[in-house]
């Protein structure tokens, strides 16, 4: 069964589905939530184009999930070149927020660390309790519920990334990768907005020495 979440920078959980069959083994997962019914009929209010770059608000996923105008994923490796390393680093760079955060989840409920013994209709409330508790225990207890060791921290002179808690492949399996999807071109426009953004006045000067 599947938690498919979105988190934002402060480690929390935006909105969490359970409940889709891990045969779903692709980011076709996406396609039974509501979310995506709203992301895709433009309902979700986003914020307009950012003045600062001229880049329009996304969200970021991994590359088990559809390329969409608003929804970013990594370049395939078999068509990097040196500007489309720096994006995937970049995006990477991003995106391991949200990997850290289902870590914290995983490890702070000791119910996810194993097989949870419960009919399959009845694990959904566990598994979204256990969402809405870390969204409170981070708002109200961080220091206690998150201390340093569980969240990544970055050196600021080498850029390097000491990882903080990670999923436990053992536990909790990572969505596969499914098959490559046709994007639209207009999605594909909004990736090499960004490629080029992150290779040209948004670059940062240590991106070079991590791709």
């Amino acid at each position: 069964m599947v938690l498919m979440a979105i988190a934002n920078a402060n480690y929390e959980f935006l909105y969490a589905h359970f409940g889709t069959n891990g045969r779903v083994s692709d980011g076709s997962v996406i396609e039974c939530t509501g979310f995506n019914n709203l992301l895709t009929n433009n309902l979700l209010n986003l914020p307009n184009i950012n003045p600062q770059n001229g880049l329009p608000y996304v969200f970021i996923s991994d590359e088990a999930f559809a390329l969409k105008d608003n929804f970013l994923k990594p370049y395939s490796v078999k068509v990097l070149d040196h500007d489309k390393r720096i994006f995937n680093y970049r995006l990477s760079r991003a995106r391991r927020v949200v990997e850290n955060v289902f870590g914290i989840l995983e490890a702070r409920f000791g119910v996810l660390q194993k097989k949870v013994n419960l009919k399959p209709e009845n694990i959904d409330i566990v598994v979204l309790t256990c969402c809405v508790l870390h969204n409170f225990l981070r708002r109200h207890a961080a220091s206690t519920y998150t201390p340093p060791e569980s969240i990544d921290v970055e050196d600021e002179v080498t850029h390097v990334i000491r990882e903080g808690h990670r999923v436990d492949g053992e536990n909790v399996a990572s969505i596969e990768r499914g098959h490559t999807r046709n994007a639209p071109e207009t999605a594909k426009r909004v990736r090499d907005n960004f490629r080029i953004y992150f290779n040209n006045e948004g670059k940062v000067p240590w991106q070079e020495n991590h791709i």
